[in-house]
């Protein structure tokens, strides 16, 4: 059976687990973990998809931060303006067999139709650029300007020749000062969309403004409050034809269910040779051009030219969906030992991962906390030679009825831990009044106070995302910066 999962679908899928973060009956946080070494320390392994990832996971856990809505981004690839560079043009009809004219993808959104200038603008590729022949060619001429509804044009002389195509380019968004410190990697930019069509989040009428939506006074909300659903920007010339007569034709009707649309027909050679859009039009979702009975052109044959639709409510009015936004990017800053300390800064980590609604510590409730530990604590009479990663006991020899722990963080007397299994694979705790083993060494010191528990309920909620990594060291004067780029 033939089938697809639409990129809406994707979209969609995106657009519901970013709204999980601002849900007030959820909570999700970045985790990190796994603080010793991988057999191989230069190739850490991928998680397999199973109960017993999340179960290592679990136990391997050190801390987790609650994620803020604000710190969550819808996502696409990152593609650069370069200089040199071919692009895919937008189009509305790719497939099998009519590929993107410049990376000859099947499909849309794995082609390269937009781009990130060093502005920090994103632009959209309404044509590429083609010579006298209509081959391809690289883009040398930077989109510039924020304006609305004019198309920025490429240098003919340098995008095709004098008698070729330049590049056309769609203004869509700024991405900001602070989206691009929370949310831009060296693959990936995010991208939201405001919502000025009432239709686009649910409310569905006749057209017009939602003044519900966050009108930010950005030039994007211009870009989404002047789109026309059914315009056609640009009409591709699928096959030039041959035999017409030479010469330019005007106010020529783009025929379809929309109205209004009109274009300029070039023939150069007795071949379609360029066709400019005049007027874009609007409504339209089937369009197309009449060649043959095109007043004065001639008894030519075989010349095809394809309007192109625009995206469901115009271009620009739905950045998420138009670009593909089916990534998610989620940011987290770890500062210092934030949280009073719930993050040591004695150690280092090689898992970082999603949770969502785990239960605080000794309760049925899901925590709301900020942030929370995932080690127990110990508080001992001395420490000795007692350090990071070593594996302590409560006897002066490992076996069945004995407590271990790995060491994750000593301050002061206080020693974080994270309990293991002893050699016969029973996990016992440790208690007020053990005296505390160290292989190698002896006895360190006798616990004189209640073991501190952690603050969340380990294995409770719902483990979304684990990625293993190469060791990242901590240190009392670091901040870390997560962005996690999720696929939906």
């Amino acid at each position: 059976m033939a089938a697809i999962i639409t990129e809406k679908f994707r979209v969609h899928n995106a657009r519901q687990f970013k709204e999980d973060f601002g849900e007030s009956a959820s909570s999700t946080y970045v985790f990190i973990g796994r603080p010793y070494d991988w057999a191989d320390e230069n190739n850490p392994p991928a998680p397999a998809n199973g109960v017993g990832e999340e179960i290592q996971a679990w136990e391997d856990m050190l801390a987790l931060k609650k994620v803020d809505p604000a710190d969550v981004s819808h996502g696409i690839k990152r593609y650069n303006w370069t200089s040199g560079t071919t692009y895919d043009e937008y189009s509305h009809d790719y497939s099998a067999t009519k590929l993107t004219p410049a990376t000859s993808k099947n499909n849309l959104y794995e082609a390269r139709f937009y781009v990130l200038t060093d502005e920090y603008h994103v632009y959209k590729c309404i044509r590429t650029g083609r010579d006298e022949n209509g081959t391809v060619v690289a883009s040398v001429n930077k989109p510039t300007g924020t304006d609305v509804s004019v198309l920025f044009e490429g240098t003919a002389s340098d995008e095709g020749g004098t008698n070729g195509m330049p590049y056309l380019w769609k203004y869509m968004y700024t991405v900001s000062a602070s989206d691009t410190i929370k949310f831009v990697t060296n693959d990936f930019i995010p991208v939201k969309t405001l919502g000025a069509q009432t239709e686009i989040f649910g409310t569905h009428t006749n057209g017009g403004l939602n003044s519900s939506a966050d009108n930010d006074g950005s030039s994007q909300w211009q870009v989404e409050t002047n789109a026309v659903d059914g315009s056609v920007l640009h009409v591709k010339v699928d096959n030039p034809g041959s035999g017409y007569t030479d010469g330019t034709y005007s106010n020529i009707a783009i025929d379809g269910d929309g109205s209004s649309g009109e274009c300029q027909v070039i023939v150069v050679s007795g071949g379609l040779r360029e066709i400019n859009v005049t007027t874009r039009g609007t409504g339209y979702k089937n369009a197309s051009i009449d060649v043959a009975n095109i007043s004065g052109i001639g008894s030519g044959s075989s010349g095809v030219a394809t309007p192109v639709i625009s995206p469901q409510f115009g271009h620009g009015a739905d950045p998420v969906e138009e670009l593909g936004g089916n990534y998610i990017i989620v940011n987290s800053r770890l500062e210092f030992n934030e949280g009073g300390g719930d993050f040591p800064v004695d150690n280092d980590f090689r898992r970082i991962g999603l949770c969502q609604d785990p239960f605080a510590y000794g309760t049925t409730n899901r925590s709301t906390n900020t942030t929370m530990k995932a080690y127990s604590q110990m508080s001992l009479s001395a420490i000795g030679s007692l350090k990071v990663d070593d594996t302590i006991f409560n006897a002066s020899a490992d076996g069945a009825g004995v407590a271990a722990g790995r060491v994750v963080s000593i301050t002061g007397t206080t020693v974080s831990y994270l309990p293991i299994a002893n050699n016969e694979g029973g996990f016992v705790s440790f208690a007020n009044a053990d005296t505390v083993y160290k292989t190698g060494v002896g006895s360190i010191g006798t616990i004189n106070s209640s073991i501190t528990p952690p603050e969340v309920a380990k294995h409770t909620g719902r483990m979304m995302y684990i990625e293993n990594r190469g060791a990242v060291t901590r240190a009392s004067d670091q901040i870390e910066d997560i962005k996690l780029i999720i696929e939906m």
